[in-house]
């Protein structure tokens, strides 16, 4: 991404650049003359004010000694009479006494309205050095005769004059600066307005060329070096840009009468698709006809194969049923035959009725499991050609498919097991369900056991939140990655040469997306078998997870 760069002008440039320049240097010269003249200053004054200390010392040491109360007073008056200097303020005489103590001894001070200040006393052993305070330095000096200390000298300086100096230097270097800063602006403006004039004229050179699109236009020699070397270039550019659009032009022209050709060629060539694609269509059309087709064999052929395990399996209820009301019939006939002869026997009658009534419930017993069948065959067989939702009990649902599918696992060798709660109960569709685990059954019975001898399938299903979630697995030879990429697509299948059409698991995996909104995962090792993964969205109207 391009940055965008901001657009300054050259006026300002220079303006901001020499005056910033002048400015910073004489800033910083004043800043460092003024702080050299204030140190300069403060050193003298340090200097003065020792020399006064020094000689104040010296001139009242004789005073000290001797006749105190005398002294005091002509110490004052000699003070006045030395000190005619106006920087020094005021000035403390300690004396030291016997017991070695300083004690307040006589004081001078310039200005009678000036305030009185404290002793100073408790300071004499830090004022060995100068220190200031606000507008007055102050320092300590001893008082000394034959290298015995007798008293203290407190001294305390105006820095008036020095302040006023650095006043006096701080307006003029204001003055200096604006007048510097004056002329910074009058030499900018001064350079800008020179080298401004070449630059218009390149800029109104380049702006003609621009509005008039002549490329044919040359910008002139300019005074300055740099600026005719950037006008040598432009015109540089300029002219293999009148080349380059020349040529353009030129290719234009050309593309232009290859334009002409192609649109002949395109439209012959459109009118000839659009009959292809028509065919197209066309034949589009019946495949996805021939598809639906196949998938409604496929869901016939799994129907079928119900059928037939039906049919299997209501047999033997009415083989026996049949059998059992012959024999029946059979001792029947000889009691009425011992009746009409007279010849019946309390004992024959006894066994008769107890013959009878257990061929009587074996009659019922296997007519009700034929009965039982017939009806699981048809609630899976209504579901199955219905995609309406109702309100059922999966693990009925299930049951009733696994009970039409019991003659074919018998046969199969397949023993099945069912995990789910017996009173799961939901409202979606049965009939995409129905299909979907017949058909998972038939395809572990057709392509899952070949070579195993304890054929299994387990069904596990639960409730999670608003999700039913089943997970078909069997113990079969697996699927190789080859085919486990593709087994929701049409048509792939390991027997097509055997009768596979290929369609049952995309049948599932349609119902499972498209007919129940859910998802479908498979997983699979070799020789490790099958699991199929199963969740769609259903209401939840029962559940008791403890009860299995």
């Amino acid at each position: 991404m391009s940055t965008i760069t901001k657009i300054k002008s050259l006026r300002s440039y220079y303006l901001n650049y020499i005056i910033g320049l002048i400015g910073v240097v004489l800033l910083t010269s004043f800043i460092v003359i003024i702080e050299k003249s204030h140190e300069f200053e403060s050193q003298l004054l340090e200097q003065e004010a020792q020399s006064w200390a020094k000689y104040i010392a010296k001139q009242s040491a004789p005073y000290l000694q001797g006749n105190i109360e005398k002294h005091h007073g002509e110490l004052k008056d000699k003070l006045k009479q030395i000190l005619f200097t106006q920087k020094i303020n005021r000035v403390h005489i300690y004396r030291v006494t016997e017991d070695q103590n300083a004690e307040f001894f006589t004081s001078y001070n310039r200005n009678h309205n000036f305030p009185a200040i404290t002793n100073k006393i408790d300071e004499i052993g830090k004022l060995t050095s100068v220190r200031y305070q606000g507008n007055y330095l102050e320092l300590m000096r001893k008082i000394t005769v034959n290298n015995k200390v007798v008293g203290h000298v407190y001294l305390q300086a105006s820095l008036a004059d020095t302040n006023n100096l650095l006043k006096k230097l701080t307006y003029l270097a204001f003055m200096l600066m604006t007048i510097a800063i004056i002329l910074a602006v009058f030499i900018a403006l001064k350079i800008y307005n020179n080298s401004q004039k070449p630059v218009i004229s390149l800029i109104e050179g380049l702006q003609q060329i621009s509005q008039s699109k002549n490329y044919s236009l040359r910008l002139e020699q300019q005074s300055f070096t740099e600026l005719d070397i950037l006008a040598q270039n432009i015109n540089i550019l300029l002219n293999r840009t009148e080349k380059h659009i020349a040529n353009i032009e030129d290719a234009q022209k050309h593309a232009i009468d290859i334009n002409d050709e192609l649109k002949e060629k395109v439209n012959s060539r459109t009118d000839a698709l659009k009959e292809s694609n028509q065919e197209l269509l066309s034949t589009l059309e019946k495949l996805h006809q021939f598809q639906g087709q196949l998938v409604e064999t496929e869901k016939m052929a799994s129907l079928g194969d119900m059928v037939a395990g039906i049919a299997h399996e209501v047999n033997t209820p009415i083989g026996l049923g049949v059998t059992a009301s012959s024999l029946l019939a059979d001792k029947l006939k000889e009691i009425k035959t011992a009746f009409e002869e007279k010849t019946l026997k309390s004992s024959q009658l006894k066994k008769f009725l107890n013959d009878g009534e257990e061929n009587v419930s074996i009659i019922f017993r296997n007519l009700e499991r034929a009965a039982k069948l017939i009806s699981s065959f048809k609630k899976v067989a209504v579901d199955q050609s219905s995609a309406e939702s109702r309100t059922f009990n999966v693990k009925e649902l299930l049951d009733e498919i696994l009970i039409t599918l019991a003659a074919k696992l018998k046969s199969s060798s397949v023993s099945y097991q069912l995990e789910c709660p017996s009173n799961l109960v939901v409202t979606s569709k049965p009939g995409p369900i129905n299909q979907i685990l017949i058909n998972l059954i038939l395809n572990s019975i057709y392509h899952a056991f070949e070579g195993v001898e304890d054929r299994a399938i387990e069904i596990k299903v639960m409730s999670l939140s608003d999700q039913l979630h089943m997970v078909y697995s069997d113990n079969g030879v697996g699927i190789n990655e080859a085919i486990k990429a593709r087994i929701f697509e049409p048509f792939t299948t390991t027997k097509r040469g055997s009768g596979g059409s290929g369609l049952g698991m995309h049948l599932v995996y349609n119902l499972v997306t498209q007919a129940l909104d859910g998802h479908i995962n498979v997983e699979s090792e070799l020789n490790e078998g099958v699991s199929f993964d199963i969740t769609f969205p259903v209401k939840i109207e029962a559940y008791q997870q403890n009860d299995n």
